[in-house]
């Protein structure tokens, strides 16, 4: 059994980690004294929109607050946002075992290679975290949201498998994992409209106007990657060219569309929103900012995405935080 480190445990963090603890894996935590203190008091309560329930008592955590506490680990999990992703890898490089594989489960598209820079000794890999993860408080996290986690081959990950099987958490490997991020980056388009919505993921989606947000922005994004040559993987039923059209269709079918693509239950916030209610800096660079990247790669502009980073930006320093899908539509259409 692999000794594991979840290493920036947030929501996905404690949620992964959580449920590998559960089905018997050795897992030792490392985040903010804030989350340790919390699940000192609470221990791990994990649910899902399937219905599943599980605890890990406060006794049978491992929770640290210094990069110290991932040495002895074969297998880490980097779940830190992308903002503290290089000093994340500067402070495993002066723990970690040689022998040490370093998953990269964060947003976006290059924090694996930031990893790697800070690591060339070491095995760093390419994952993905397709599901919502809400923080209840006191403890408990909740995946609102279906899918499952996508790492890059390795047989490190090939090894560790039915373990994660066990847990909940099916991992499919794949030779190439760029097809994957952009795909579920395109999916995660949404984050900022639903942030800037003020509303659950479901009853937002629910919106025609909301939906025509994201349309815009995906359309934009997959535009910039047929230029670039990059085909994203299909992740959900429909092929990724086809999620903007669907978003499009009136309520009604689209409901029923959508129950057959992704299933979410009404309890599921994106991070994005999460971010802002607490305060934080959010990953906007990582989302948008990314789909700006490329088009300045390419010579070419990127406005709706680049609008919805400003809004976002705006709103981190008390902007507006809830606007209805039609004022967002119309901001949008006139950066457009």
């Amino acid at each position: 059994m692999p000794r594991i480190c979840v290493y920036g445990a947030g929501s996905i963090g404690c949620y992964v980690g959580g449920r590998l603890q559960a089905a018997g894996a050795a897992v030792q935590f490392v985040g903010r004294p804030r989350l340790a203190a919390e699940l000192e008091g609470h221990g791990l309560h994990l649910t899902d929109f399937l219905g599943a329930e599980l605890r890990v008592d406060r006794a049978a955590l491992r929770f640290a607050t210094t990069p110290a506490a991932a040495a002895e680990a074969d297998l880490v999990l980097v779940t830190v946002k992308s903002a503290g992703t290089a000093d994340a890898g500067r402070e495993l490089a002066a723990v970690l075992r040689p022998e040490a594989v370093v998953l990269s489960l964060q947003n976006g598209i290059g924090n694996a290679e930031v990893l790697r820079q800070a690591l060339p000794r070491h095995s760093v890999l390419d994952g993905m975290v397709p599901f919502n993860v809400l923080n209840r408080g006191c403890g408990a996290f909740h995946q609102g949201s279906e899918g499952h986690l996508a790492a890059a081959d390795h047989p490190a990950l090939r090894a560790c498998q039915p373990l994660f099987e066990l847990a909940g958490l099916p991992l499919e490997l794949y030779p190439d994992m760029l097809p994957v991020q952009w795909a579920k980056l395109l999916l995660n388009l949404n984050n900022p409209v639903n942030a800037l919505s003020n509303k659950p993921l479901k009853e937002q989606l629910s919106q025609r106007a909301y939906r025509r947000c994201v349309a815009l922005a995906q359309h934009e994004a997959l535009d910039l990657l047929d230029a670039a040559g990059i085909a994203p993987a299909k992740l959900t039923p429909l092929p990724p060219h086809w999620v903007p059209r669907m978003l499009g269709l009136p309520d009604a079918v689209f409901r029923l569309a959508a129950n057959k693509m992704l299933r979410i239950d009404p309890l599921a916030r994106s991070s994005m929103w999460e971010d802002l209610q607490a305060g934080r800096r959010t990953e906007v660079d990582w989302l948008n900012g990314e789909v700006m990247r490329l088009a300045k790669q390419l010579g070419r502009s990127a406005p709706v995405n680049a609008r919805l980073l400003a809004l976002i930006r705006q709103a981190e320093q008390g902007g507006q935080r809830e606007w209805s899908g039609e004022a967002l539509l119309a901001e949008l259409k006139a950066a457009h």
